[in-house]
């Protein structure tokens, strides 16, 4: 089977719909469709962008027809975790609403929460759709994942999800507490893998906000100084220091299939990882283009089989 596997789309839904066109998608019985291809989805569908609930039934209705696959991203996770209830605290929820933690929760959230918060059925609608993505896909002869692919991970948590890799809400509770497996893992899987930053170190992130904490290049399988690893600019991340990480949690990816992921505000022409690795966000929930990567079998990446729009 070939698929077009699509970047975070955060909300914004024309340059969804113009990326599906250009991929040669028509609109058919109320969903995109191609005649020989189907759509993944990576996940973050929602915030930033103007057209938040246009672009979650647009992915929504494309895998309820069977044209396209998708998994959870940080952002539906998040979502989910605003709108559920505490059940240890009751008058609060799974993320907090309140002092510091909550206004950055909320301003996050915003675009999303402007489109379905007046509208408590479908808000409720939409966050119980998001409970069926699963976390991760591996299909016969590609991964799919949101942010990393982590066999460790992976192996700690399937015990707890449902068969098809889902979160339940049992699991959302347990994935919210910081001294657990579950948010360990959940965590790493559609956020990345961070590790703490020397002493005197730090930069700002895309947001302006001050960070202690840096994101690392899973997929580099040799590759193990602070300076390697970090997912910074280079001219940031050759001001650190070129000493192995001291908290290092890669599992090292086998290679055995392609695997795609999201997540990273990529920008520029559009690169590989790796041979076998892919990353399809080039940052369309701000300026940058939609991207997608359309692949038809062949076990080695090639470059030119991006395509985007935006």
């Amino acid at each position: 089977m070939n698929f077009d596997i699509i970047g975070d789309i955060h909300g914004q839904a024309d340059k969804l719909h113009a990326l599906l066109a250009h991929l040669g998608y028509t609109m058919r019985d109320g969903a995109f469709r191609h005649p020989a291809r189907t759509a993944i989805f990576v996940g973050d569908f929602i915030d930033r962008g103007p057209q938040q609930v246009d672009s979650v039934m647009t992915v929504r209705r494309m895998v309820d027809a069977g044209s396209a696959l998708a998994v959870m991203g940080n952002h539906e996770f998040n979502a989910i975790a605003w709108h559920m209830e505490d059940p240890e605290l009751p008058g609060a929820f799974l993320r907090p609403r309140g002092g510091a933690w909550g206004e950055k929760n909320q301003s996050q959230h915003a675009a999303f929460l402007a489109e379905v918060e007046h509208l408590p059925d479908l808000h409720r609608e939409l966050v119980d759709w998001f409970m069926t993505l699963p976390l991760w896909l591996d299909l016969p002869d590609l991964r799919v994942v949101h942010a990393c692919w982590n066999d460790h991970y992976m192996t700690e948590l399937r015990p707890h999800l449902t068969s098809d890799l889902r979160l339940t809400r049992e699991l959302m509770v347990a994935a919210s507490r910081e001294d657990r497996m579950e948010f360990r893992t959940v965590e790493g899987l559609t956020k990345g893998l961070e590790v703490h930053l020397p002493d005197g170190h730090s930069f700002l992130d895309k947001d302006r906000h001050v960070r202690h904490n840096v994101r690392i290049r899973w997929w580099e399988p040799i590759a193990n100084t602070y300076r390697d690893l970090a997912l910074l600019p280079d001219e940031v991340r050759q001001q650190l220091p070129a000493i192995a990480i001291q908290d290092d949690r890669r599992t090292p990816y086998d290679g055995a299939k392609p695997v795609f992921f999201g997540h990273y505000w990529m920008t520029g022409a559009p690169a590989l990882q790796s041979d076998t690795a892919a990353c399809v966000d080039y940052s369309a929930g701000k300026d940058g283009p939609l991207m997608a990567y359309r692949w038809s079998g062949e076990p080695a990446l090639d470059v030119r089989n991006f395509a985007s729009v935006g």
